[in-house]
This record gives C-alpha cells, sequence and structure tokens, in this order.
C-alpha cells in the first residue's frame, strides 16, 4: 500500500514538473497584450520596485519637457544653506523610501473621498534636481532655472478642461532639502501667478533680516546675494524681491527663540500674521484652521510650504533645526485637511534629516504621509 503511494506521489511531481518544462518552453509573450502584461507584472508590493514617491512612474522631467502632469514630486537634496544641522540634502531619498507603503491599489483616502493616486490627478516622480553642493550662489541659479522650466509645464487635456480653475495648471510637490529652496520656488511661481501667499508651517519665521546673522566678513554695505542666501533669510529676500503678496501670508506652529522683539517687528513690516504653537491648545485645530483661511481666503493663490520641524522632535527628530514643544504629527495632518479650500499653486515639505532619525523612520515617516495629505490642498 506504502508503495502505491509513493508511486503515485513520484507520479504527480513528474507530471508538475513536466507541466514547468512545457511552460518554460513556450514562446515568450505569445497572445499577451500589453494590458495583460501590466496586470500581471506591473505592480510592486510596498518593499519592492525602485524608490519613486508612492511607487509613481518616474520621468526625468526636467530631461523631458513635454511630460504632461498634474502633480509632480519633485526631489531638492541641497542643504548648504543650513545654520546648524545639516544633512537635509538627503531628505527626498529618505521621504521616498518611507512612502514606500503608499502605493496606488490601496491609497483610497475615505476621509477625502478619494484615491489622489488614481482619481483626477495624473502624478509622477520628476526625481531630483541635480544641485551643486560646492556654490550656493550656482546652486540658487540651478534651482531657480529648474523650478522656472517646470512652472511652464502642460497638464493633460482631461485635466485642462476641469471647471476647477486651480487644477488646469501642473503643480510640484517639493521634497527638501534645507528651507531656502522656497525662494527659487517663489521665483518661478511669481512667472506664472504673480505674487502668491504663504502659508508656512514652522517653528522658526524664516523672515530674519540676514544681518541677524553676525559675521565681521560680511560688508553689510556691500553683501554678496550668497552671503544673504539662507534656511533662515529666504522670506526676507523673497519679500524684498516683491514675490509675497502683501498682508496674505501666515506662519503656524511658531516657537523659536528670537534675537529681539525686532524680529516679529520686521515679520510684521512684510506683512505677516503669526500663529504660535501653543495656540492649537486655546484655539484647537478648526480655530487655527479658521484663522489661516480666514486671512488667506479661498481665491489668493498659496504657496504651501511645510517644515517637518513644527512637528514636536519627540515625533520628528530627523530635522536640522529642532525646536522642543512642537505639534503633533496628527495636528499638523488635521490643520493640513482643515485647510483643503485655499488655492494652492505649488508645495514644499522640507528639512528632513534623516541622519538625526531612528531607526524606525520616524520623521521620514511622517514627511511622507504630509506629502499624502498634502495633495489634498493641491
Amino acid at each position: 500500500m506504502l508503495s502505491l503511494v509513493l508511486t503515485a506521489a513520484l507520479a504527480a511531481l513528474a507530471a508538475a514538473h513536466a507541466g514547468h518544462e512545457d511552460a518554460g518552453t513556450q514562446e515568450p509573450f505569445v497572445g499577451w497584450t500589453k494590458d495583460d502584461l501590466d496586470a500581471k507584472w506591473g505592480t510592486d508590493w510596498g518593499f519592492s520596485g525602485i524608490s519613486t514617491f508612492a511607487h509613481l512612474p518616474h520621468t526625468r522631467c526636467l530631461q523631458n519637457p513635454d511630460v504632461e502632469y498634474d502633480i509632480a514630486i519633485l526631489g531638492a537634496p541641497f542643504d548648504t544653506a543650513v545654520s546648524y544641522r545639516p544633512g537635509a540634502r538627503f531628505g527626498p531619498r529618505a521621504i521616498r523610501a518611507a512612502s514606500a507603503r503608499q502605493t496606488s491599489f490601496r491609497g483610497y483616502n475615505p476621509r477625502a473621498g478619494l484615491n489622489p493616486y488614481q482619481d483626477w490627478a495624473k502624478i509622477i516622480d520628476c526625481g531630483d534636481i541635480p544641485i551643486t553642493p560646492f556654490d550656493n550662489g550656482l546652486a540658487l541659479r540651478q534651482m531657480t532655472e529648474a523650478f522656472t522650466n517646470l512652472a511652464h509645464s502642460v497638464a493633460p487635456k482631461d485635466s485642462a478642461e476641469s471647471t476647477i480653475s486651480y487644477r488646469r495648471k501642473p503643480k510640484l510637490l517639493t521634497l527638501g532639502g534645507d528651507h531656502s529652496i522656497a525662494l527659487p520656488t517663489l521665483r518661478a511661481l511669481n512667472k506664472i501667478y504673480g505674487n502668491v501667499a504663504v502659508v508656512h508651517f514652522d517653528a522658526h519665521l524664516d523672515t530674519w533680516h540676514p544681518a541677524k546673522y553676525p559675521s565681521a566678513w560680511v560688508d553689510p554695505n556691500n553683501p554678496s546675494e550668497q552671503s544673504f542666501f539662507t534656511h533662515g533669510t529666504m522670506f526676507w529676500v523673497a519679500h524684498n524681491e516683491s514675490l509675497i503678496l502683501p498682508n496674505k501670508s501666515v506662519h503656524a506652529g511658531l516657537r523659536t527663540r528670537l534675537s529681539g522683539i525686532g524680529d516679529n517687528e520686521d515679520d510684521d513690516t512684510q506683512g505677516w500674521v503669526r500663529i504660535a504653537c501653543d495656540d492649537i491648545d486655546d484655539l484647537g485645530v478648526k480655530g487655527v484652521a479658521e484663522r489661516i483661511m480666514g486671512h488667506v481666503g479661498t481665491e489668493t493663490p498659496v504657496y504651501l510650504s511645510i517644515d517637518i520641524d513644527v512637528i514636536d522632535p519627540g515625533l520628528a527628530p530627523g530635522t536640522g533645526t529642532p525646536e522642543p514643544g512642537g505639534w503633533t504629527t496628527r495636528e499638523l495632518i488635521r490643520v493640513l485637511r482643515a485647510i483643503e479650500g485655499m488655492n494652492v499653486v505649488g508645495a514644499d515639505i522640507v528639512e528632513v534629516a534623516p541622519a538625526y532619525d531612528g531607526v524606525g523612520e520616524t520623521t521620514a515617516l511622517a514627511a511622507a504621509q504630509v506629502a499624502f495629505e498634502a495633495r489634498g490642498d493641491l
């Protein structure tokens, strides 16, 4: 009896082996359509595939200016304008890696009632701007040219026919990089939209006069553009270049030390409204969002700029200028959800420095989730 069972089992194995041999000898791809091949081989698991944001298709957009998209993810791996800890040049890579669990086939957002990867928008990953780490003057020129070129990209025709006016132009969601990348972005947006408002989530003002960083080496009467270009001065420079709409911009999440009350007075002169980190305790998420929306409105073109250090370093330690006492990741996400009615024409997520992150990729995961939520604003 045992021999009969073994014989049957061996026969079954032999038949299976023969079947595999037959499959291997069949002519490849015979009878298969492209749709068939895409269905069979075109899906990645969260842990497989090359590292694009959320497994999106990758096109080097700066080399392929005819490519069409509604939203593009763009890396700006630049960090030589920081005032404290460097390392944000590795931010785009870390955020992409942390976004791996986001896939189009499991991307439905029940709160928003849509899948941002499959519904109206064509979203792609444009790769990174190749930015020099040796010369900040050249780096600023490279970023300005890159963002300006991409600002003239074209949305797909079906999107261009949308009845929602601000969806007729493609948008960039930039992964930094330090916060100075906002200046070349604002220069590029100015070519398309004119002056825009900025909704700025950050522990820091970033409207500081460059002379607030004291140096006997810089001639205050004849400073170089490069010496004034830092991640704490770029909005001051943008104001002086008349890139920002007067009296329409908002800081939220502020909690840093100042050089003196004059910092706030300079900020007032530049036309900003300040929402302190502590205000969320008194106003709640709804109150913070209402204050932002009440000041900015729904028609004003807005640049959304999110410094990851708005989140408490206990929850997002991987950043260059950490400030204890910040918002939770959940609070930031809920505020972003509550301001989705804004006319956002571009956005960034900056200052992720993975060298200071933990093995759990806490900061990069937060940034990837914030990017997912920010697409609801775009």
